[in-house]
């Protein structure tokens, strides 16, 4: 079997596995950059509706980490050596224009996602790198605590040191099978158990599927258990065919799956919070009797997207070709609940198929922050998705990868791989 030797060996090529080939081989590395898929970085084609979300234009390292609830904290060092403003200036200065969108959202100035894996590919391509794709890694030979090689089909890597950055579990068809967790766990390392997260939200009614594709833009989201509000949201939301998706219930997603282990959970969607109940009764008592000669569907239009109109009324049980001015104020204020706590019954989350980042992975507490150096194994690093890791939508996810795998690839060629352990 063939043995090549490189300084450092990298296990999966997506966006944190890319970044720190670059930055590794930048620092003089010879570097092996090992990907499963035919190409590098597909997940990175799906990314921000295809668009590919880049980052956050969040620059302060502190608020950025926040995001992240108690694990943000791990990651300031990182943040702090290559972060948002690095980040930018990275792609600007390997002409890949940017713009910045609502939420601080920065994206491709193209829309184009595969102009983003384009550039990593050229650099790649340009830079002191071997790719091997369409390879399955078989084994990770190691002698106590140091990895000695990895074998693959028809092959076997030795190098100085390695690297693990193949993702969590989410979109599997994109390689993103979590087996980078198989191997940390067979080398000692503990994994906080991989749960969907950013992930769209399945509900038992079956009529959503007649609001399928709906965009929903302003509206207020709230989740309760047992009558308590658990969660609560302003921004935007999209029916599915079988429930709820969008910028607001992705974010909640990881706290609704926690939610749902404890039993029955509802969701209750607010299309008018600008307006308190005795505004919205006065506006749809106006309309009422300004148009009161038309028919109630023909009058919300002014309230309410059109596609949402038949359903609202049908839960009101009111004819939807019933005049204005034969609306009565029983059907008024049910009307009105129904603008301001539409109902839905939470049946479960989409899963790991629909779900855009993995929540879980690799125990921080065994990763040295100011390196991605394990602190079990001498000569294995840990960058992007695979860390016990997740941010909110926006970005954020995304320039996890970006910092820990440019820290983790410098680190990992300047940093002996004799030297104790942290």
């Amino acid at each position: 079997m063939q043995t090549e030797k490189y300084d450092l060996a990298i296990i999966g090529a997506g966006p944190a596995g890319m970044m720190a080939a670059l930055r590794a081989s930048e620092c003089g590395a010879d570097v092996v950059l090992l990907e499963k898929n035919h190409v590098p970085g597909i997940k990175l084609l799906m990314t921000g509706k295809e668009r590919c979300n880049i980052t956050n234009a969040e620059t302060d390292p502190l608020k950025f980490a926040a995001n992240f609830g108690k694990n943000g904290k791990f990651l300031l060092t990182a943040f702090y050596h290559f972060g948002i403003e690095e980040t930018i200036a990275f792609f600007h200065k390997n002409n890949l224009k940017t713009k910045t969108e609502r939420g601080g959202r920065i994206f491709p100035e193209s829309d184009k996602s595969r102009d983003v894996q384009k550039l990593f590919l050229r650099l790649i391509k340009e830079s002191n790198i071997t790719l091997l794709t369409s390879c399955r890694l078989k084994k990770i030979s190691q002698k106590q605590n140091t990895i000695e090689k990895i074998i693959l089909d028809n092959a076997e890597i030795r190098a100085k040191n390695y690297l693990i950055s193949t993702g969590g579990r989410s979109y599997p068809l994109t390689g993103s099978t979590g087996e980078g967790y198989k191997w940390a766990g067979q080398m000692g390392h503990t994994i906080i158990k991989p749960e969907p997260a950013l992930t769209p939200v399945l509900v038992k009614e079956k009529w959503v599927k007649e609001l399928e594709g709906l965009s929903l833009k302003n509206v207020r989201i709230s989740v309760y258990q047992n009558n308590k509000k658990q969660d609560d949201r302003f921004g935007e939301a999209l029916f599915t065919g079988t429930g709820l998706s969008g910028p607001i219930i992705l974010d909640m997603s990881k706290s609704i799956g926690k939610l749902l282990v404890n039993g029955k959970t509802d969701l209750f969607i607010d299309f008018k919070p600008a307006l308190d109940f005795n505004i919205l009764d006065k506006r749809i008592l106006r309309d009422l009797e300004k148009y009161n000669n038309k028919s109630i569907k023909n009058i919300l239009p002014g309230l309410l997207p059109k596609k949402l109109i038949p359903v609202i009324l049908k839960a009101a049980k009111t004819d939807p070709d019933k005049k204005g001015h034969s609306i009565t104020k029983d059907e008024r204020k049910k009307l009105r609940l129904l603008l301001k706590q539409f109902p839905l019954t939470i049946k479960s989350l989409s899963g790991f198929n629909k779900a855009i980042i993995t929540a879980g992975g690799i125990s921080l507490k065994e990763v040295d922050p100011k390196t991605m150096r394990s602190r079990i194994i001498h000569n294995l690093y840990f960058a992007g998705e695979i860390l016990d890791l997740d941010g909110p939508t926006g970005g954020y996810n995304l320039q996890v990868c970006w910092s820990t795998g440019y820290l983790a690839g410098e680190n990992a060629v300047t940093i002996d791989p004799e030297n104790k352990l942290p």
